[in-house]
């Protein structure tokens, strides 16, 4: 059965620290006052940085990594991908603890950053770069504490070696139909931002009548919504509520996969990361940060089939621009109130 996360308890456990969680860290101006060149000095006498990452699989990762360390030589990352809510159930074990490893979190689901600067561990930073987002990637959070670092969307993804194309779910209420009886992949709400996001969606689009009938045609649960990639290229599935970054990673591996942009519309999640107020290398997190909101890393994203932020990068074939996809997305409001209760209602309809 899949840990317990009650962000209820967290957030208690956050407002205790509050006071102490607080105190601003190391001084570092703003980004309109920022000196980038000071800033990297400084970043390369803390020696390199630890990323919480939920946003992207592992091998990019690590590929971002290495590209900001070759970028700014001597400065390393120390990379720690797990999924959405196990990073954050880590990162408040540290905060309790009194015992700080994380210096730029990165979660799949809004709620976080949002808990967290309310309880004032996110250290303030504008990084130059977040003007040079696309409009709609801008502002994330009016305050500044954390800003988009990466978007994806979650979509009708399928095996083309199962699956005709013709005969393809076309929008989210065709994975109910019989048809599709132990054919279904899903990640876990519990585990995954993308997917709680997505079921959370699907609960104010359906009412959760949606999930007690896709219940009855025993879909295939992993974690991540990454797995629904491994899970349909394994044969083991057909059809999924899949992520178009990991499904199309894939497919361009030459993986008998392919995905439907539903009618009713793709979810589009934008992701933030931020900066820990209580960060042991404050330099190096800030520095990462504007590598991430960078020309650079929004190549990277394109070519792993993640949304580019930037204006002058755009997707690679096979992917729609933004511009042309029936898309929609949840408040930080909405995800804030809305993730724990689906995870509840979750296992209390799917058992685990």
């Amino acid at each position: 059965m899949a840990p317990k996360i009650a962000r209820r308890n967290v957030a208690g456990l956050l407002g205790s620290l509050a006071v102490t969680a607080a105190m601003p860290g190391p001084a570092v101006a703003d980004a309109g006052a920022v000196d980038l060149g000071a800033l990297e000095e400084a970043a390369r006498r803390e020696g390199g940085l630890t990323w919480y990452t939920a946003q992207v699989d592992g091998e990019t990762a690590e590929l971002i990594g290495r590209t900001f360390t070759a970028r700014y030589p001597g400065i390393r990352v120390n990379v720690v991908r797990t999924t959405a809510q196990v990073a954050y159930e880590r990162l408040t074990q540290e905060i309790k603890n009194a015992s700080p490893q994380c210096d730029v979190f990165a979660s799949t689901d809004p709620g976080h950053d949002e808990t967290l600067k309310q309880r004032g561990l996110l250290a303030h930073y504008v990084p130059q770069n977040a003007a040079r987002l696309s409009p709609e990637f801008r502002d994330v959070d009016k305050d500044g504490f954390y800003h988009a670092t990466t978007a994806g969307l979650v979509l009708i993804s399928y095996n083309t070696l199962k699956v005709k194309p013709a005969d393809a779910p076309r929008n989210w209420p065709d994975l109910l139909e019989p048809q599709w009886n132990r054919q279904v992949s899903v990640g876990h709400p519990a585990f995954s931002g993308f997917v709680g996001t997505w079921v959370l969606a699907m609960r104010k689009l359906y009412g959760w009548q949606y999930f007690e009938k896709l219940e009855k045609n025993r879909p295939q649960i992993g974690r991540s919504i990454i797995d629904t990639a491994t899970m349909l290229t394994a044969g083991e599935r057909s059809v999924a509520a899949g992520s178009a970054t990991a499904t199309l990673m894939s497919a361009d591996k030459g993986n008998p996969l392919a995905v439907n942009y539903p009618t009713d519309g793709a979810l589009l999640i934008v992701a933030a990361s931020a900066v820990m107020a209580k960060a042991p290398h404050p330099n190096a997190g800030r520095l990462f940060m504007e590598f991430l909101m960078s020309e650079e890393a929004a190549h990277i994203a394109a070519k792993t089939r993640a949304e580019p932020l930037r204006p002058e990068v755009k997707p690679l074939p096979g992917a729609r621009p933004l511009s042309e996809v029936k898309t929609f997305q949840l408040s930080v409001a909405e995800l804030l109130v809305g993730i724990p209760e689906v995870i509840e209602q979750w296992r209390d309809t799917f058992g685990s």
